[in-house]
């Protein structure tokens, strides 16, 4: 089973987050902060991580730009989780070291194909 990791501060959108998730058959670990996501994604090296850009204190960016220079979790991908959808917005989180890019409001199935797809997995096989 793939093990995601979901930074998150409001709540209704990471338990929407969490339901498509397990329903799809994925592990998930929720953080409500980047610096808790930054620990959790440190602790138990999930194989992707979707990071909300907007958090309070250090943004999803800069939690971003802080996993990607450490040597045990660069490799995980981390998708930039946004409302904020336009084409600077994702050259920001490119440049941060963001792996991709999904927008809010999530439409179910696209959010679960382009997991599936960032994890190199077809639709539904979590």
């Amino acid at each position: 089973m793939k093990k995601l990791l979901v930074v998150e501060d409001d709540p209704i959108i990471m338990n929407l987050v969490v339901i498509l998730l397990e329903r799809a058959g994925y592990g998930v670990a929720q953080a409500a902060s980047a610096e808790e996501g930054i620990s959790l994604a440190v602790e138990k090296r999930p194989d992707l991580i979707l990071m909300d850009v907007a958090l309070p204190g250090m943004d999803g960016l800069e939690a971003t730009r802080l996993l990607k220079a450490r040597e045990e979790t660069r490799a995980i991908p981390v998708i930039a989780l946004t409302a904020q959808a336009m084409k600077q917005d994702t050259e920001r989180a490119v440049r941060a070291g963001c792996d991709g890019f999904i927008a809010k409001p999530l439409s179910t199935n696209a959010f679960l194909t382009e997991i599936a797809r960032f994890l190199g997995e077809q639709a539904g096989e979590g």
